[in-house]
């Protein structure tokens, strides 16, 4: 017999499929529905990737109740033998499957309206779980469902995100919404660059503890990457505008402990923020590149509208694609050597000059493995920034790692001098 529902604090989220676990595949899924859950108030305690196998998926699930009041999963509810899910929850659950016939019928008009007969093979995606609230798919053919068990709830998803998303938007976010805690999550996201992480946790470590002492608290986590941190501030209160009060006081203090390293407290990326402040001063740039091959120019106009201020870029790796391209004087390499300040200075200001616009970054570096010297080791980069007038940015760093690391991360404070010289301006 189930006992009486109860409130919905947490969960877990498994995506099922086998292909999700390559190397090329990303979970879009669970980020969604993890912001969506805590907009309502259930925090989101695991997650997991789980390949089309019957007994692992089934242990991971048997887990996940465990722990959370609510599960999650997402994929595996196609017709073929490989689409695991609704079978393996039966099986943790101790129910069967019931074929229902006005799914089946569903799924047969929609194969009719597009001229095609029903593979036989579909009969199993109208197989519900006894004792299931089926989830009508108004995007596909694989039905969710809804199963409530000892007082927590386990929903079935389709894996596609156009079939997820509405089906979770419409059908299954009233129904926990009803059930969530009495607790609102409120949650901010600061993005620090141009400190490593162990620099940025020194300054944090004091906040911490005025954290902890707020009303209502908030907890902090901080993430590295791409040569950038991401910090994560969550508070929960019953009143949603509370918690917004204590993750603002927190973000204000890191504005204030970390100032111009700070690149967005909304969430924004980088290249967001850098886009937004050309667009806002009605500035262009054009980039040239030397050791990074390309991807300043490619992660500047990765953002939807780049086209407003990204007006071109240059790949000069050799000395005379840097004298040809962007007219950096031959002397001024033969004096300096390829990788210097004075050299990014002038493919920089080359680039803007060449292009007619207002910015320009030059980048010239030794990503590795080989090509370094004792005076300039593997690592060493160096970074300009043009405006009208002197060079507005310049500066030579050495970053450790690979070839890949290096490269990645000199694009960063590439795009992080640029930001910086255009809040000087």
């Amino acid at each position: 017999m189930s006992t009486p529902a109860r409130r919905l604090a947490n969960a877990e989220i498994i995506a099922v499929g086998t292909e999700m676990l390559r190397a090329d595949r990303t979970d879009t899924n669970s980020l969604y529905l993890t912001g969506r859950l805590n907009e309502i108030g259930i925090e989101v305690l695991a997650k997991a990737v789980v390949a089309d196998r019957l007994d692992v998926l089934a242990a991971i699930v048997r887990q996940a109740l465990d722990r959370t009041d609510l599960v999650i999963l997402t994929g595996g509810l196609g017709p073929t033998d490989d689409d695991l899910t609704r079978a393996a929850v039966a099986s943790v659950l101790g129910r069967g499957l019931v074929e229902q016939g006005h799914i089946l019928d569903a799924i047969r008009t929609r194969f009719e309206q597009r001229g095609m007969r029903m593979p036989e093979l579909n009969r199993r995606q109208a197989q519900v779980i006894e004792g299931a609230v089926a989830l009508a798919n108004r995007a596909g053919t694989a039905p969710g469902m809804w199963v409530e068990h000892d007082g927590k709830v386990i929903v079935l998803l389709p894996g596609p995100p156009r079939e997820m998303r509405p089906m979770f938007d419409d059908l299954v976010e009233g129904r926990l919404g009803a059930r969530a805690g009495q607790e609102r999550l409120a949650r901010r996201t600061v993005r620090i660059v141009g400190l490593t992480e162990s620099h940025a946790e020194e300054r944090l470590q004091p906040m911490y503890a005025r954290w902890a002492a707020f009303t209502p608290p908030v907890a902090a986590t901080i993430l590295a990457a791409r040569g950038q941190i991401e910090l994560q501030l969550t508070a929960r209160a019953r009143e949603l505008a509370a918690a917004d009060r204590s993750c603002q006081t927190a973000v204000d203090d890191v504005v204030a402990g970390f100032g111009i390293d700070v690149c967005s407290t909304d969430g924004r990326e980088l290249e967001r923020v850098v886009g937004d402040l050309l667009r806002d001063r009605g500035l262009r740039v054009a980039v040239a590149e030397s050791c990074t091959g390309g991807l300043v120019l490619s992660r500047l106009t990765d953002v939807p509208g780049s086209s407003d201020y990204v007006e071109r870029g240059v790949v000069a790796y050799s000395n005379r694609a840097k004298t040809d391209l962007l007219g950096v004087p031959a002397e001024l390499i033969d004096e300096h050597g390829a990788v210097s300040e004075p050299v990014a200075a002038a493919m920089a200001d080359g680039a803007r000059r060449a292009a007619g616009v207002e910015m320009g970054v030059g980048i010239t570096g030794i990503a590795g493995p080989g090509g370094g010297s004792e005076a300039k080791p593997v690592g060493t980069v160096a970074i300009a920034v043009a405006g009208p007038g002197p060079a507005a940015f310049v500066r030579t760093v050495r970053l450790p790692g690979t070839r890949h690391h290096v490269k990645l991360f000199s694009s960063t404070l590439a795009i992080d001098a640029l930001r910086r010289a255009l809040l000087a301006r």
